[in-house]
């Protein structure tokens, strides 16, 4: 049977493989339309993601919408943006409070089927290590920084960015570069994008 992205999705918000490894009940938390021009690829849910079934609705979301200069209205009309984590489930936290990483049966199970339905993604954000590796796979450089660093090499389908996380204050104050010279190109491209306007 051939896939529509509403069944798909329907089968993954059904999806129950990895309820074994997980500390709670499975509930995936992912945007979709075929019409999405800008595809946000995160790690997965965090608690509160976990708690309200909206992504990036914390601390982080906020920082990722100020770097990309849209409201949330706008960020979470999935008629212009997907926003499709690594793992669409809460992983649960490690000894020290930390998530988890993203369970790799998620994207192993759904995430060739699910892209090969978004046909219109102009630029994927792909937002921190986990991210960068499956979709940049062997062009992802030695470090994330480095990674980051060369985002020019990646456009105009991929742009590479570090987790908006507070964990990351102290990577955003060594690496200034990035609110600098990124951050500025990240908002045009997306205010093309999501404005239906071809980039250049």
């Amino acid at each position: 049977m051939t896939d529509t992205l509403a069944s798909l999705v329907k089968e993954i918000n059904d999806c129950r493989i990895c309820a074994p490894h997980l500390p709670h009940t499975p509930r995936p938390v992912l945007r979709a339309s075929t019409s999405a021009t800008l595809c946000i690829v995160g790690q997965a849910p965090g608690t509160r993601v976990h708690r309200t079934g909206i992504p990036f609705n914390d601390p982080s979301g906020d920082r990722l919408r100020s770097w990309i200069a849209v409201d949330r209205e706008t960020f979470y009309d999935q008629r212009r943006i997907a926003i499709v984590p690594m793992g669409f489930c809460f992983p649960g936290l490690n000894a020290k409070g930390a998530d988890l990483p993203p369970r790799k049966e998620c994207a192993s199970t759904w995430r060739h089927r699910l892209f090969d339905l978004l046909p219109n993604i102009q630029l994927t954000l792909v937002v921190g290590a986990y991210a960068q590796h499956w979709h940049l796979n062997k062009n992802t450089r030695k470090s994330l920084t480095e990674t980051v660093a060369d985002w020019r090499d990646y456009l105009p389908e991929f742009l590479p960015l570090p987790h908006p996380s507070w964990r990351n204050n102290v990577w955003l104050k060594t690496n200034s570069w990035f609110e600098s010279e990124v951050v500025p190109e990240l908002r045009s491209r997306v205010a093309m994008i999501i404005g239906k306007r071809k980039p250049t």
